[in-house]
């Protein structure tokens, strides 16, 4: 079998001989600088001879300091071996190697190309890759941006999802146009008697009795026309009972769809006060402290947990009473809450004491709510007692100082006056224990470093607990 070998293919003239032919020095030297952006003249030793620059942009990184200097030393430590391959290489096939030039403007990365001259020097060429590096970092922080609003839109989805199937209201998404159900909850099925997935794609007529389908239909494009119409009253299907329905028009995509809520009349009642009672159960046993105030901070509920935190001696004798009474510093840390429940709609986790009814108090964190009836604005604050969380247990016959953050918590809870005093003690005690460890606790060689007297020193020892007695030579 005969073997076909493919043919070479040339990498230059086939003739130089003649096709250019000799080339005048003159002549050479323009081409060789005008075929990169920068042309390099290196001897056997590296040392760069001469310099071409064809790009006028790269004068500016002072590449004409480049000559008389090794090669190697004008480009990053990383890039030197690959400056090293190319000088012991340059009489083999060449390849291109990039390297970053270090210059007083930043790094320029240059893509070189190395000819032997036959003379131990080399010529290199080289292709600036600045416009190259910046597409590449372009592309890659579009990719990363895109890539974090895909992760940003994949968890919206799945938070949309999570509410969507967990509502206990039954909501249908039609589709405005077609009047299809595209999405129904799992809650929408259950009222309908129905198998999960069964209302997709169906008419939304198909939720409601024969005699109500027209009413439907007109009702949805009522609320197409209108902003905010009134739900409508219906009979919904398969024994389904007598539902009301509210629809609301939304766009998506560019797509104009319906929310439709359905919430049924005849077991609204009996719901809400099976669920009203399991709330005040939940609220009742509860292990943090729950307290519902009117708009005066009066006190309207409070679980069991509040009324054992005050010490009171029983929830009946709350009611009425202020909450300023027992929240926080007086006329301080409760108007500071409602001002940023009242900016905001809700405060979380604020560190503040509860004042209880023996006189003692406890460090506590409170989050709040505002909301609002019939009968007014209200208030309602859960309050968690922090005081007896496990702290960290220091090692035996060691106080351990106050930590930075342990200083800050003590804001809103003792005066400016008092928190700097607590800095500087924390700050004259770790030097005072610096300076001992430095000396081999060498007691007076300490005071010598912390530049106060012996006797100076033996005080603050004593008053930090660290030591009375003289220890080690003096």
């Amino acid at each position: 079998m005969t073997t076909h070998h493919a043919p070479a293919i040339p990498k230059g003239f086939t003739a130089p001989d003649t096709v250019p032919g000799a080339l005048s020095a003159d002549a050479a030297a323009r081409i060789l600088g005008a075929v990169g952006d920068i042309t390099l003249v290196v001897d056997r030793d590296g040392v760069v001879l001469d310099t071409a620059i064809a790009d006028r942009d790269l004068a500016q990184y002072g590449v004409a300091t480049w000559i008389g200097r090794a090669w190697s030393e004008t480009v990053t430590i990383e890039s030197r071996p690959k400056v090293a391959e190319m000088i012991a290489g340059a009489g083999d096939e060449g390849r291109w190697r990039q390297v970053n030039h270090v210059t007083d403007n930043g790094e320029v990365p240059i893509r070189y190309l190395t000819m032997a001259l036959g003379d131990g020097r080399l010529i290199a060429v080289g292709r600036d890759m600045r416009s190259a590096a910046a597409t590449q970092q372009r592309l890659l922080q579009t990719q990363q941006s895109l890539e974090r609003d895909y992760i940003r839109l994949r968890q919206a989805e799945a938070r949309y999802r999570m509410l969507f199937d967990l509502a206990h209201e039954p909501v249908l998404i039609v589709d405005a146009a077609s009047r299809r159900i595209r999405e129904a909850n799992p809650a929408a099925h259950r009222l309908l008697g129905v198998k999960d997935g069964a209302l997709a794609n169906q008419p939304v007529t198909a939720i409601v009795a024969a005699d109500a389908r027209e009413a439907l239909v007109g009702y949805l494009g009522a609320a197409e026309a209108v902003e905010g119409a009134a739900p409508a009253t219906m009979r919904l299907a398969r024994q389904g009972g007598v539902a009301q329905i509210a629809a609301k028009l939304f766009r998506q995509a560019r797509v104009a769809l319906l929310l439709v809520r359905i919430e049924p009349l005849e077991a609204a009642a009996n719901t809400d006060v099976v669920s009203d009672a399991r709330l005040a159960d939940v609220v009742e046993r509860m292990p943090d402290a729950f307290v519902l105030v009117d708009g005066d901070m009066a006190i309207l509920a409070a679980n069991a947990a509040f009324v054992e935190l005050t010490q009171a001696p029983s929830a009946d004798r709350l009611i009425g009473a202020s909450l300023g009474d027992w929240l926080g510093r007086p006329g301080i840390d409760l108007d500071l809450i409602l001002g940023q429940i009242r900016e905001h709609g809700a405060v979380r986790n604020v560190a503040t004491i509860l004042r209880s009814s023996g006189g003692g108090q406890e460090e506590i964190e409170v989050s709040g709510v505002a909301a609002s009836d019939a009968h007014g604005a209200c208030f309602g604050f859960t309050i968690r007692d922090v005081g007896r969380r496990l702290r960290a247990i220091p090692e035996p016959g060691l106080d351990l100082p106050r930590s930075v953050d342990q200083l800050t918590q003590l804001v809103g809870r003792m005066s400016l006056k008092e928190i700097v005093r607590e800095s500087t003690d924390l700050i004259e005690r770790l030097c005072i224990e610096a300076a001992l460890a430095y000396t081999d606790d060498n007691r007076a060689s300490a005071a010598e470093i912390l530049g106060v007297s012996r006797q100076s020193l033996y005080s603050k020892l004593h008053r930090h607990g660290l030591g009375s007695l003289p220890s080690g030579p003096e």
